[in-house]
């Protein structure tokens, strides 16, 4: 009767143990892979609870998140024979869970390999500018050149960036004096423009005092009334000597009561006109030939 009882016993504990190893628990993210005597069931369990025939089953689980890789920086050389240094991360997930782990030994590591190899060719194509100010399509065309092996590994890549461009210190001392030397041209031509624009003003601003020539002298009232606010500065002021003919002939000449020249008084002589030497005139001298 114990014998029996033990025997019970054990077949109840066997029994047990072989329903709680048949028991897997498969989460939202995973998909599981059963393998039955070594060949893969043609269904893929979902979330939940997995029944497996004890000694029979072995069960695979799958992550179907997506899995962010970085890319080891790569050294290269560009189409432009520029050595740079560049580095990536891809964003991939598991599309085919069977074929992911029957077609290839750890899809994981292959796809490292195969961005590292495509990040590598990727450099050789392109040029520095490329790498620098158009890297969406360098990302576009990177993406492509690794989800086209990994399609055969049930494996969708999602997404693929480059995250920094390292360049030698010798090309970053380069393109700072490029930058530098453009940005001084840029700066001639606005002030060779600004010039220019001046110029053409000052040319009809011109033309048209010398149609009106009071508006030189406005101008001239307007310049010395602005010189004028500053209370420290010295102001010379130039007086045109048109101005001064002009009061010349418009001041009448003045009329003296002297007395003439026969009662032996000098009669005074206008004024000479601006610009003219006043000078007295020397009476002629007459030689006397001597015998």
């Amino acid at each position: 009767m114990n014998a029996i009882s033990v025997l019970l016993l054990t077949l109840a504990g066997i029994g047990l143990f072989g329903l709680m190893s048949s028991v897997r628990v498969i989460t939202q993210y995973e998909r599981g892979v059963i393998f039955r005597f070594g060949r893969v069931r043609s269904g893929v369990r979902g979330p939940g609870l997995a029944l497996l025939l004890p000694l029979a089953d072995r069960l695979r689980k799958v992550s179907m998140q997506i899995i962010t890789m970085p890319v080891p920086a790569q050294d290269g050389i560009t189409r432009d024979n520029v050595t740079v240094r560049v580095d990536a991360v891809v964003f991939y997930k598991v599309d085919d869970p069977v074929r992911a782990i029957v077609d290839v030994e750890d899809y994981h590591a292959a796809v490292g390999q195969v961005a590292q190899t495509s990040l590598r060719s990727i450099i050789g194509k392109s040029d520095l500018d490329d790498l620098l100010s158009n890297r969406e399509r360098l990302n576009q065309g990177l993406e492509l050149m690794i989800d086209s092996p990994a399609l055969g590994w049930g494996v969708q890549i999602d997404r693929v960036e480059i995250k920094d461009v390292v360049l030698p210190e010798s090309m970053k001392r380069s393109m700072s004096r490029q930058a530098e030397a453009e940005r001084e041209r840029r700066a001639r031509v606005i002030t060779a423009d600004g010039e220019l624009q001046a110029s053409a003003k000052l040319a009809s601003a011109a033309e048209t005092m010398a149609e009106h020539p009071a508006a030189l002298q406005l101008r001239l009232l307007q310049t010395v009334v602005e010189v004028a606010a500053e209370k420290n500065s010295t102001l010379v002021l130039p007086f045109p000597v048109e101005l001064l003919r002009f009061l010349e002939r418009s001041t009448p000449p003045e009329t003296s009561n002297a007395p003439s020249a026969h009662n032996g008084r000098k009669v005074p002589r206008p004024a000479p006109a601006p610009g003219i030497l006043d000078v007295d005139p020397v009476p002629p001298t007459v030689e006397r030939a001597t015998c």
